[in-house]
């Protein structure tokens, strides 16, 4: 597809190599691997920035980027690495998540293991900033250190490399910062040591606005439009205040808005194509393509005119929390389709299941997916899970939006048109199943203690709240399932009953 042309170019779905008699052996233990028996396997993850789903695809446990990426470093759900929204006060690269929840992120367990580490990008919202301990701050695990500091950019930004300050302008050749990750991650590839494994976690701002495409792709996709399928421009009946006051039908500035934005997000992705070419050619040069395996992924969806909003995520619905997931590498066979529901917390478990890391030391909310997705048993933790949490904070404005001053304060991401994304009251909790039944129950901390129930067999779109149609009992069920979700911890959040 064009979204990721490189992915099929390249073959990044092909055969994997036959893994060797050794590492087929460790896959089957519970301990970590011998050194002296087999190399550790190199571990790439590519994680772009509010990309929706299009190609794969799992689940954020949380739709907005800080809580969502500080999930997928620490494997847990947002109660309980406490990371609420992008804000320092909501905990978001806090000197509190630097002395609680980095020093057990699991890059900290690679580098114990001896892991090379590289970081590139977008880390978290308010990494580098005054009350985050400014750019000096590099956290534990990682031996190469070039993050962004603050949100998502191009150009004129400022990067934190290995602790010290470095501005960058708005040439594309010296500063273009897709580029910039790459061709730093080269760098460290050609620098490593081969007597060691390595970890590559590259991080750029694609699609996320200020959506600036590298000069030649700037001309690109000029008759593409957001897609005008499922809820597109289609009113937010039955469901919370919020998804309830947009106008509808859209007005037409609304929607040539959303197209460009759609379009212009498109355009920057086809620097992320270039990137994971060049990063495939440079691991087959090197010799390393078939011991590495690589994870393409982003912090969470994005909506463009879904139910008449016009740009944005934070909502609990399927294009906000759906997310791609492609993966390769040794013993995964080829064009494979995982059945079971993957989370973002996911992640870490998983890149520490192939690092042999022993899971049942490890505290995180997670599971690997590893044993899925190699064509081996396995006798690590893998079990299907029947129902998983999704988990948002709303954030809002103590005083009225001059976007929006008749809907009063405690709003946030307001559009002149008076449409806002949204609001202090905008907090939910959501129960998801697959299993038996594909079903969401959520409910909202407001004055009207609001509930939306779909299902999403029969509304894919999930264009009708059935709150009121399904049975009691099912309603208790799942309000129940939701309970023990929301104080789950560990072992607990995979075993919930």
């Amino acid at each position: 597809t064009d979204r990721l042309r490189v992915w099929s170019a390249v073959g990044l779905m092909a055969s994997a190599r036959v893994v060797s008699t050794c590492l087929f052996v460790a896959l089957l233990t519970c301990t970590l691997r011998c050194s002296q028996c087999v190399k550790l396997s190199n571990i790439i993850l590519i994680l772009t920035d509010d990309q929706d789903v299009e190609m794969g695809g799992m689940f954020t446990v949380t739709p907005l980027c800080c809580p969502s990426r500080s999930s997928i470093l620490t494997g847990k759900y947002p109660h309980n690495h406490l990371v609420r929204n992008n804000s320092i006060s909501g905990n978001c690269s806090s000197t509190t998540w630097q002395k609680e929840a980095e020093p057990f992120a699991f890059p900290v367990y690679l580098n114990k293991l001896r892991y090379q580490t590289f970081y590139g990008g977008k880390y978290l919202n308010q990494y580098g900033s005054k009350d985050a301990g400014g750019v000096g701050h590099v956290p534990p695990g990682w031996d190469q250190w070039h993050a962004l500091v603050g949100n998502s950019k191009y150009y004129n930004y400022t990067l934190s490399a290995n602790g010290k300050e470095e501005k960058h302008g708005d040439n594309y050749e010296k500063d273009y910062l897709t580029d910039l990750v790459l061709n730093r991650s080269l760098h460290f590839l050609e620098e490593r040591s081969p007597s060691h494994p390595f970890f590559m976690m590259l991080c750029p701002p694609s699609p996320h606005s200020p959506w600036t495409a590298a000069p030649h792709y700037q001309q690109t996709f000029s008759d593409v439009k957001a897609p005008r399928n499922g809820s597109f421009n289609m009113p937010g009946k039955g469901k919370h205040w919020l998804l309830r006051q947009p106008a509808n039908p859209m007005p037409n500035s609304s929607v040539e808005y959303l197209d460009n934005a759609y379009r212009r997000r498109w355009q920057t992705l086809l620097s992320v194509d270039d990137m994971v070419e060049q990063l495939i050619k440079k691991l087959d040069s090197i010799k390393e393509l078939s011991n590495t395996y690589i994870f393409y992924t982003s912090d969470h969806g994005y909506h463009t005119g879904q139910f008449s909003l016009p740009i944005d995520k934070r909502q609990l619905y399927e294009f906000d929390i759906r997310i791609p997931l492609l993966v390769r590498g040794p013993g995964i066979k080829p064009k494979l389709t995982l059945q079971s529901p993957v989370l973002n917390i996911d992640l870490s478990m998983t890149i520490l299941d192939i690092a042999g890391v022993n899971l049942s030391t490890v505290n995180m909310d997670g599971q690997s997916f590893l044993p899925q997705m190699v064509s081996a048993p396995s006798l690590r933790n893998g079990t299907e899970r029947p129902f998983f949490l999704v988990e948002y904070t709303g954030e809002g404005h103590s005083s009225e939006d001059p976007s929006c001053p008749k809907l009063g304060p405690g709003l946030a991401e307001c559009f002149p048109d008076c449409v806002c994304e949204d609001a202090f009251n905008n907090t939910y909790a959501c129960v998801r199943t697959l299993k038996d039944a594909n079903l969401q129950y959520c409910e909202f901390a407001d004055n009207e203690s609001f509930v939306e129930v779909y299902n999403l067999t029969s509304d894919p779109h999930q264009l009708e709240n059935i709150v009121k149609k399904v049975d009691p009992a099912l309603l208790q069920i799942m309000n129940q399932r939701l309970i023990k979700l929301e104080s789950c911890t560990g072992d607990s959040c995979r075993n919930v009953k």
